[in-house]
This record gives C-alpha cells, sequence and structure tokens, in this order.
C-alpha cells in the first residue's frame, strides 16, 4: 500500500509541476528537483530506497527509446563525426582528466575510485539535455549534437565505471580485458535492440494477419519494446543503455508502423507523449527525493572545517573541471575536423567561441549518473567498506544539481545572439514538404477523375468530388507561397472556415449532449461520436495555431 501511495504522489507532483513551471522561471527538471527535495526535507518526509538496477529498467529504456525515435536521424547521421568523437572520446578524456583532478583535489579518495565516479560523470543526460537546452537559441547543428551525443554515451560510460568498479573490488585491471568487454558491450548491445525491434515487428505482423485483434493488444507491444531490447542486452552481459536506443532509431526506418491500424498508431502516439512527460517528470522528483539525505550525510572530510561552504565549494569546482575538460575537447576537435577538412578539400563549419563555450554549459548530467553511483556494492571482495563511498555518492548528486543550475542559468547568455532571427529551416521543410505532396494528391484525383464512370455511378459525381478535394490542395499550396499578400489572403479565407467549422463543431457537440440527457443515444454511442469530434477539433485547432 506505502508503494502505491508514493507512485500517486509522485504522479500528483508530475502533473503540478506542470502547471507550475507556467508561474516559476526555472527549467521543469530543476523545478522538479526542487519539489522531490521538498517532499523529503522534513522530518516525516518521503523517503525511498532506490535499487539501482530496478531504477535503471523502469525509467531509462523507455526514456531513451523516446528520444531515440524522435531524433533527427538525418542529422545525427551527417554529424555522425563529432557526435561519436563526443560520445566516446570525450568519455575517455572525461575519466582519465577528471580521475587525475578529484585524486589531487580529495588525496582522500582512491585513484580507481575516482575514475569509477569520473566514468560515471561522462554521460550527458538526454532527458535533462533537452528540457534544459533551448531549441530557439542554440544553433540547430549543436543541438543535433548534444542530442546525438547524450544517446550515445550512456553505454560507453556505464561500461567503464564498471571496469572501474571491478578494479577497486579486485585490485586489478586489465586495458586489453576492458578493451575487448567494451567491444562486446556495444556490439551485443546494437544486435540485441536490432533483435527486439524484429521480433515486435513480426508480432505486429502476426497480428495484422489474424485480423479483429483489438488496437490496445498492438500498442502494448510498442510499450514493451525497449523494455525487451534492454533486458535482452543485459542477459548477455552487453549495454541496455545502447539496445534501447538502438532499438529507438530503427523503428522509424524499418516502417512498422505499417502494421499498426490508425486506432493503434494514434494510440501509441498519445501513449509515448504522455509516457514521456510523466516519466521525465517521476525521474526528477525521485533524484529529489533523496538529495536530502544524501546532504545530511556529508563525509567528514568536507565538514571539519566548515560544514557548509566547503562541500559546495568542492562540487562547483568539480563541475567546472567537467565544463572546462568538455570545452578543451570541443575546441580540439573542431580544430582537427577544420584541419581534416581543409586536407581533403571540403568545406567546414568551425563552431565559434561562444558555441563551443554552449556546448560545453549544456553537458548536463542526470538520472544515468544518480543510478550508476547508487549501485556502487558497500564492500570490498575482504568484507572491508568500500573506500570513500558515501563521498563520491555525494559528489554525484552534487554535481548533478550544479551542472542543472549553471547550464539554467549560463546558457541563456551564453547563447543570446547565436541564432539568427529568420525562418527556421525545419519551417521551411515543412512548408515545401507540404507543396510537394499537396501537387502530387493534385495529379492523382485529377488522374482519377478523367477516368470512365463505373456502372451505376451518377454521372459528374466522380469529378464534382474530385474537383472539391482539389481545390482544397490548391488552397494548401497558395497558402504556402512565397507572396506576402497571397499568403496573407488564403489564411484569411482558411481562418473564417475554420472559425465556421468550430462554430459547427459546437453545435454537435451541444446536440450530442442533449441526446445523452434525454435517453436518445446511450454512453458508448456517445463517446465514440465525442472521440470522432474531438479528433476533428484537434486537427482544426492544430491548422489555426499554425496559421
Amino acid at each position: 500500500m506505502q508503494a502505491a501511495i508514493f507512485v500517486l504522489v509522485v504522479l500528483v507532483f508530475v502533473a503540478v509541476s506542470g502547471a507550475l513551471v507556467r508561474l516559476v522561471r526555472v527549467p521543469l527538471p530543476v523545478l522538479q528537483i526542487a519539489i522531490g527535495a521538498a517532499l523529503a526535507w522534513p522530518v516525516r518526509g518521503i523517503h525511498v530506497e532506490i535499487d539501482p538496477e530496478l531504477f535503471l529498467l523502469v525509467f531509462i529504456p523507455p526514456l531513451l527509446f523516446s528520444d531515440a525515435f524522435g531524433a533527427p536521424k538525418r542529422e545525427l547521421m551527417a554529424l555522425r563525426g563529432p557526435i561519436l568523437d563526443l560520445a566516446i572520446g570525450l568519455v575517455f578524456f572525461t575519466i582519465v582528466g577528471f580521475g587525475y583532478a578529484l585524486h589531487w583535489l580529495v588525496p582522500s579518495i582512491p585513484l580507481v575510485v575516482a575514475f569509477a565516479l569520473a566514468a560515471v560523470l561522462s554521460p550527458t543526460d538526454s532527458v535533462a539535455v533537452s528540457s534544459i537546452v533551448d531549441r530557439n537559441v542554440v544553433p540547430a547543428r549543436l543541438m543535433h549534437i548534444l542530442e546525438g551525443e547524450s544517446l550515445l554515451n550512456d553505454a560507453s560510460g556505464l561500461v567503464m565505471f564498471r571496469f572501474a568498479v571491478a578494479a577497486a573490488l579486485t585490485g586489478s585491471f586489465s586495458f586489453a580485458a576492458a578493451s575487448l568487454s567494451f567491444v562486446y558491450a556495444v556490439a551485443v548491445g546494437i544486435l540485441a535492440g536490432v533483435a527486439a525491434l524484429f521480433v515486435a515487428a513480426k508480432a505486429l505482423q502476426l497480428l495484422n494477419r489474424i485480423g479483429g485483434v483489438p488496437a490496445e493488444a498492438q500498442v502494448l507491444i510498442t510499450v514493451l519494446l525497449p523494455f525487451v531490447a534492454y533486458l535482452g542486452a543485459e542477459h548477455f552481459g552487453a549495454s541496455g543503455i545502447l539496445a534501447a536506443v538502438t532499438a529507438g532509431l530503427l523503428t522509424g526506418s524499418t516502417g512498422i508502423f505499417r502494421f499498426l491500424g490508425v486506432s493503434a498508431r494514434m494510440q501509441t502516439i498519445s501513449l509515448w507523449t504522455t509516457f514521456s512527460f510523466v516519466f521525465n517528470g517521476a525521474l526528477f522528483i525521485v533524484l529529489g527525493l533523496q538529495l536530502p539525505e544524501i546532504i545530511r550525510k556529508v563525509p567528514p572530510e568536507l565538514s571539519s572545517r566548515h560544514w557548509l561552504l566547503e562541500p559546495v565549494l568542492t562540487v562547483l569546482l568539480l563541475t567546472l573541471c567537467l565544463i572546462a575538460l568538455r570545452f578543451v575537447w570541443i575546441w580540439i576537435g573542431d580544430i582537427t575536423a577544420g584541419f581534416a577538412a581543409r586536407l581533403g578539400k571540403r568545406k567546414t563549419e568551425p563552431f565559434g567561441l561562444r558555441v563551443r563555450l554552449a556546448g560545453s554549459v549544456s553537458g548536463v548530467r542526470g538520472a544515468i549518473t544518480l543510478a550508476g553511483i547508487l549501485s556502487l556494492p558497500l564492500a570490498l571482495q575482504d568484507g572491508s567498506p568500500f573506500p570513500a563511498r558515501d563521498l563520491v555518492i555525494f559528489f554525484a548528486a552534487g554535481v548533478i544539481i550544479c551542472s542543472l543550475v549553471i547550464a539554467s542559468l549560463a546558457l541563456p547568455v551564453i547563447a543570446r545572439g547565436l541564432v539568427e532571427p529568420g525562418e527556421d529551416a525545419g519551417a521551411a521543410e515543412e512548408r515545401m514538404a507540404r507543396v510537394g505532396a499537396a501537387k502530387a494528391a493534385i495529379a492523382h484525383l485529377e488522374s482519377i477523375a478523367q477516368t470512365d464512370e463505373e456502372e451505376g455511378d451518377v454521372p459528374g459525381l466522380k469529378l464534382a468530388a474530385a474537383n472539391g478535394i482539389v481545390a482544397a490542395y490548391r488552397r494548401r499550396i497558395a497558402a504556402s507561397d512565397e507572396a506576402d499578400e497571397a499568403r496573407a489572403e488564403v489564411r484569411e479565407a482558411g481562418r473564417l472556415e475554420i472559425d465556421l467549422r468550430l462554430a459547427g463543431i459546437a453545435a454537435e457537440r451541444g446536440a450530442l449532449r442533449a441526446m445523452l440527457r434525454r435517453g436518445e443515444i446511450n454512453d458508448h454511442t456517445a463517446r465514440a461520436l465525442f472521440t470522432e469530434i474531438t479528433l476533428t477539433e484537434a486537427l482544426l485547432n492544430g491548422r489555426q495555431t499554425r496559421k
């Protein structure tokens, strides 16, 4: 019962945070972490023990799958060089640089444990990145690189974290064995994601052949897909995170949705949108719930002289160290890419100083870091306590909060003016696609209208119906015309048409409610008609917003 109440409380405050963020000028993740900390801070506040493996299983596969599915595949493929450079190269650079810096700053932390903390801090959080980074102020190229990096560096960071923990437990480390294990974890993780996607496609294809299967059964398969990919990879000792990401990246391109009915497609889109919001919010609230307990256990190494000042300054220095390492790596990678482009006589677009700084500050940490560091064993193989466990957990939690706060405050200042005002490239591409699709539809409809009418058809009815639909497509093309006057006229006509249709829908809804009250229709009929009206209204409202 307590677990059920806890889940309900978290869900309630996820909904509250969605409304409260409109009133508070802070990013949603920071607000949700603050709510979680407030819930846990009082003497009788909420306290929950996190099982790291369960935490990773419940939250990470669906969130990474959703982010990977929505990621722009074309841009990620075009930017695969810098993305892999950050997702793999920067992870190793961070482990070495941050590990030695931490050991020098806090000598009581053994070097191998410092490397473990550096490894679990190296992945950036895709959820936090997308929540913190404003797409309207950060250049699109940098945003795509940050998204791709955060999807892939979780696997490399956690694999190296496991190696560092194993070295701390056994007292030995083999670079050759670690390299082979890393390649195995990556390769098998990718294969597990592909295999899970194949199984899901076959299951949906089978349900499609059976026919008459409820849409909810098809939707359930898409919900289970990231969990199957994650558990399959983990079963073989590979990266479950990379498996979930692979499944998400390939879902759109494999055409798996062609096996879903129209109702199942709509339910899937709506369900995953809700999942993303709920899981994101619950994740950050749970993170906040852990903070008071971690802060109460401030290690004595940091509180001997100043209980608050010394821990805060240490965490700030470590966070700035991570930002500096990231800046250096981005700067080196940018210069190297420019040099290679000149040698190959290719065009290059080097980042400026402010873009490099924005990319460095945007590397925020989140759920993967906390879940990984909480999975540290309590004792070594000989039964002695794991060295500096409480200390590194405190540092990990502090860096998560500090990186979020620094990004929230500094990024708007750094990125101001980086994006030139004007039409978004994505909007122009969408307009071009709409015009192309409309022209293809017009050509096809005109060819159908010109065919001979079948026996029994009302004369001229097919041509009249086709002309009406073609006129709607021509209005869509005119609305995308470059001429401002033509577009303004069509937009006004479209606005009037939408207003009239919305007025008609309001009348329909009122009539249905009256019939339901009088008992002329039952609840099932009313629900079906209300759903149909709501979908139509949503489409019209979407068109009205775009206009």
